[in-house]
């Protein structure tokens, strides 16, 4: 009988001769065998996500930089299944050493353990390594990114010319970061995939004051594909909008409270179908069963003038990715069709437990979290027609033109802050008015979506939720919604 020699001893040296300043194919020896460990312990269903990050942020408020945030990281996470019960746990140790004993604890918990050091274990056999940095020429991407001295300058730069364009102006902040990560996935089933994201944003916030009046405006920019992307921010016609509407909203009447026709804008008023309708087609929500859609696949549940995807393929776009957290390469997921329900936002995870089939929409904060369900560029498809024909449409309503923050119940239930809005008179904008709260619930306001331009406007964001922060995308062309509930005085 011939007696492998034990796995500890070997591995590791194959671990150590591959190239620990990047994650290559030279892991492929150590993670085949560590996958081979885990099946043979048991376990449906083992992946290791490895990841390493370099993240930095800068703040300028007035005239001055006032932080300077910068942050390194890494670490890998291993998920194991047995049956529909899953594990995870996450290490900051990445020997081959680390990594064995973060599957041995996953195993634990599941009632599983390794096999001997002297059983003769066949590694998995992992696909060539896919890998999304070299084919998409991502490696110099960081090199290539503004430096420190460069951050500070352009915000300092910008925060003046802010200060130019406002009037009133009671504090002022330009705020830029940036977040490189690299990623390898390798599971079980044999997939072997590296990528490397670069996500970075830069905006506004701009506070005015004249005696008991205030206003409070913000814009923020984003982008996941460009180095020069400070470089190119156009920050004096940033400044000019958000100066605007600071001024706009300054000397605003409080609206009336009622129940209104109203107009949302494009872009961030997207946040909407995303907080109160995206998150319940996640799978995650189905499987806790605190989704109102979840029996609802194949029937109406929006006005016949919706369409929504989630996808992560535009470019540039906060929720683009070559790869989910999954190692799943991105696809188009088309959601909602003239109002009927056509597919759910599901991960692995869904997917096994609850028959969705899986999207690429598996994502995580970073090595700390098991991936999960999670939305990616998500928005309202365009319709038929004009702004004007919105408007037009209209006798008396009102137009929320920047959506503020807000908070959303387990099943759909939302309020959410207009920063900016306008009263609707006759078919035309008149005048300004703060102090507006939209009241809704998902399952009614979706019905009540009669009329969507043809003017698609997409707006980074961040997305919490079991997996941790993510970036995302929303969007929507304006909406006109039949009626909704409006807070105010």
């Amino acid at each position: 009988m011939v007696v492998a020699p034990p796995l500890s001893l070997t591995l590791a040296a194959d671990l150590a001769a591959g190239d620990r300043q990047r994650f290559d194919s030279s892991w492929t020896p150590a993670l085949a065998q560590l996958l081979g460990l885990g099946r043979a312990a048991g376990a449906g269903f083992v992946e290791f996500f490895l990841e390493r990050v370099q993240y930095i942020s800068c703040l300028v408020e007035e005239d001055a930089v006032t932080s300077l945030s910068p942050r390194l990281a890494s670490g890998a996470g291993v998920r194991v299944f047995r049956g529909t019960t899953d594990c995870y746990v996450s290490t900051n140790d990445l020997s081959y050493e680390g990594l064995k004993r973060s599957l041995e604890q996953a195993l634990g918990i599941l009632g599983l353990q390794l096999p001997s050091a002297q059983s003769l274990v066949p590694p998995v056999n992992l696909e060539p390594l896919r890998d999304y940095g070299q084919l998409r020429q991502k490696d110099q991407w960081l090199s290539r990114c503004s430096s420190m001295a460069e951050m500070g300058d352009l915000l300092l730069s910008a925060s003046d010319r802010l200060q130019r364009q406002a009037k009133h102006a009671q504090s002022r902040r330009a705020a830029y970061f940036r977040d490189w990560q690299e990623v390898l996935v390798a599971a079980s089933d044999g997939t072997f995939a590296r990528d490397i994201r670069l996500t970075q944003s830069v905006g506004y916030n701009l506070l005015c004051a004249d005696g008991s009046y205030r206003a409070s405006i913000g814009k923020r920019v984003g982008d996941t594909s460009n180095p020069d992307f400070l470089r190119s921010w156009d920050s004096e016609a940033d400044a000019a909008e958000v100066a605007e509407s600071a001024g706009q909203m300054l000397y605003a009447d409080f609206v009336e409270s009622g129940t209104y026709p109203v107009i949302l804008a494009n872009q961030f008023g997207g946040v909407i179908f995303h907080e109160a309708c995206g998150h319940l087609l996640e799978t995650t929500q189905i499987e806790r069963g605190t989704t109102p859609f979840k029996d609802k696949k194949g029937e109406a549940i929006a006005h016949s003038s919706v369409t929504a995807w989630d996808e992560g393929l535009s470019p540039d776009a906060f929720g683009t990715l070559d790869m989910d957290d999954e190692g799943m390469p991105v696809q188009r997921t088309l959601l909602i069709e003239n109002g009927i329900l056509k597919n759910f936002i599901a991960d692995r995870a869904g997917e096994l437990r609850t028959g969705q089939p899986r999207t690429g929409s598996g994502r995580r904060s970073n090595y700390t979290y098991a991936a999960a369900s999670r939305m990616r560029n998500t928005y309202i498809a365009p319709g038929p027609h004009r702004f004007e024909d919105l408007l037009g449409s209209i006798d008396r309503g009102i137009y929320c033109k920047k959506m503020g923050g807000g908070s959303v119940g387990a099943t759909g239930q939302f309020n959410f802050a207009v920063d900016e809005a306008y009263l609707i008179e006759n078919g035309r904008i008149t005048k300004p008015l703060k102090g507006a709260t939209l009241i809704g619930e998902a399952t009614e306001i979706m019905q009540r979506i009669s009329m969507c331009s043809n003017d698609l406007g997409l707006a980074p964001g961040f997305c919490g939720s079991v997996s941790g922060s993510v970036y995302v995308t929303v969007g929507q062309p304006h909406l006109k919604v039949d009626a909704i509930t409006v807070g105010g005085r």
